[in-house]
């Protein structure tokens, strides 16, 4: 079986999606939209204190993860 390329090989690439509303989906998952969140938008240089930090840091690792997770670019198990 060959291999289908999603590119036509233009110098401006390939886009999955017209909007964050647009459902995308790698490896079988269930397409999803656009995440959001405003965990992302919390700056971390701005944090008052190493829990502060800490903190921000675990919650942005999170949304990450379930970002990549939702897209089936990563699994868990």
């Amino acid at each position: 079986m060959t291999v289908k390329q999603l590119s036509d090989g233009g110098s401006d690439g390939v886009k999955l999606g017209q909007s964050a509303t647009d459902k995308v989906g790698l490896y079988g998952v269930t397409p999803v939209a656009q995440r959001t969140s405003t965990v992302l938008a919390t700056s971390l240089l701005s944090a008052s204190s190493y829990v502060s930090v800490a903190s921000n840091t675990a919650a942005i690792l999170l949304e990450l993860t379930n970002a990549l997770v939702a897209l089936g670019a990563y699994k868990t198990s």
